[in-house]
């Protein structure tokens, strides 16, 4: 995503330029911010999200922040409202919170987290912000002339809560600047978001004490970094009395002594990996194992695993990857590496043995599914997989995901029709609906299809059209 470009569209143009943009919102001084025009905006920056480079669909991360953050959702006090958690690429410690209860983590935060509860404690903050509207209460509260539509109203919101510092660059900086510190929470907010997100992350069954560690860490950092402060403070600007105030709250809270979970443990691990090139995570994850410097023995097995399968050294992976199943750890993120390893070796058919074991022991772990019907595709068992995707889709109907991969192997057998439909699909789930309106009209023009599936095409083309004209239309 070019943020300066962004910036710039917000900072220069009228409202009918942002609109050649974003669809035209509406006029929010007109009337108040309300949840469907929450929704709205949340899916208009997911989909500018969803293309960015820095989004990292990396689908056990963001089934694990799922899986932990309805944990702490449950606990909250909008138990049925949606939210979606997904990762930025990015080692900044930041994370924020979007209109609609999209909620967006970097990876450098989920890096930094040295517990699990630490890790929660930042998620449920962010929940607090969501359940207590503090982002619609402020954009109320902004006078007429600061932000002209939604639309603008999107793109600033993206700017200043996913990269606060591109302002900096920008021709008309000051202006983006202003608008960036009108949408940071207040002091009031902030408070009460601790307060909030305490409790939520207590009653989830987390240590609440680790909430105030996290943020006390974060302020010794910011006078390391002097001007530079991580982003996350510049988006929650955080005093001595805040975190004084989560202490006491803290001690006024039953302490837990949690052992974190070893997904937690695999995936700081995985990023660590991946944030190096292999030949260094390999000496790393070594030299721990050999000088036991680690606090879970399955972990460091693991970051040696996949270091030395990125590494192509796949004689050693395998070995490494048996040494780990040899001590016990089991997980089906574990489980995913030693197909790919597999895999990667040439040995499909050992990689599809691993995969078809692997589901029956974890039957509902998406990313496992993903990684089989990829590998699957590859060995041009095509059929299987079709009915291996179809099958989760009647699960999880809304899974873009699988969308894709049913997309993909029907290209596979030729059949055009049902590729771009299943596409269309996918891009409707992703709230990319011109993109969807495409894909359906490119199906039309096939071939291959009966009057049946034409029929549900057509149908299906009409409603994404309405539905793309009345998220057009001012609020």
């Amino acid at each position: 995503m070019k943020w300066t470009s962004i910036i710039l569209i917000l900072c220069l143009s009228s409202q009918s330029a942002i609109a050649s943009e974003l669809p035209d919102l509406g006029d929010i001084s007109q009337s108040s911010f309300s949840p469907r025009d929450e929704a709205r905006v949340g899916s208009e920056i997911m989909r500018d999200i969803y293309a960015d480079p820095q989004y990292y669909d990396d689908a056990e991360l963001t089934d694990y922040l799922n899986k932990l953050g309805y944990r702490l959702v449950a606990a909250s006090s909008e138990s049925q409202r949606s939210f979606q958690f997904f990762v930025l690429k990015d080692n900044t410690l930041n994370a924020f919170a979007l209109p609609g209860g999209y909620i967006g983590v970097h990876t450098g935060l989920i890096e930094a987290a040295q517990n699990e509860s630490e890790l929660a404690g930042v998620l449920g903050h962010e929940i607090a912000h969501v359940t207590q509207h503090h982002l619609a209460r402020m954009i109320e509260n902004q006078s007429n002339g600061i932000l002209p539509s939604l639309a603008a109203l999107a793109i600033a919101i993206l700017a200043s809560r996913s990269n606060p510092q591109i302002t900096g660059g920008a021709i008309a900086a000051a202006q983006a600047i202003s608008i960036q510190k009108r949408l940071d929470f207040s002091r009031d907010n902030e408070r009460e978001a601790d307060r909030i997100g305490m409790q939520i992350m207590s009653t989830a069954g987390f240590n609440p004490s680790a909430m105030a560690t996290f943020f006390e860490r974060l302020q010794k950092y910011s006078r390391l970094y002097d001007n530079n402060a991580p982003a996350y403070l510049r988006t929650h600007p955080l005093t001595t009395e805040r975190i004084a105030d989560m202490q006491n709250r803290a001690a006024n809270l039953a302490h837990k002594q949690l052992t974190d979970s070893l997904e937690f443990q695999l995936l700081r691990v995985k990023l660590r990996v991946l944030n190096q090139s292999p030949t260094a995570a390999v000496t790393e994850f070594t030299d721990a194992i050999h000088d036991k410097r680690y606090a879970n023995l399955g972990s460091v097995q693991y970051g040696l695993t996949l270091a030395l399968m990125q590494a192509q050294q796949y004689k050693a992976a395998e070995a490494a990857y048996q040494k780990l199943v040899q001590i016990g750890a089991k997980s089906p993120i574990i489980d995913s590496l030693g197909a790919k390893i597999k895999q990667n070796s040439g040995d499909m058919n050992g990689a599809l043995q691993r995969y078809h074991d692997a589901r029956i022991r974890y039957p509902n772990y998406r990313p496992l599914i993903y990684s089989y019907a990829e590998a699957l595709l590859t060995a041009a068992h095509t059929g299987e997989a079709i009915a291996l995707v179809t099958e989760q889709l009647a699960l999880y109907p809304d899974d873009y995901h699988l969308y894709e991969l049913q997309s993909r192997s029907y290209a596979q057998q030729g059949k055009d029709f049902l590729r771009h439909y299943a596409q269309a699909e996918a891009y409707a789930h992703q709230g990319n609906l011109t993109a969807a309106i495409e894909q359906l009209q490119i199906a039309l023009k096939t071939h291959d299809g009966d009057f049946y599936q034409m029929s549900i095409a057509e149908a299906r083309l009409k409603q994404l059209i309405l539905q793309n004209k009345t998220d057009k239309k001012p609020a």
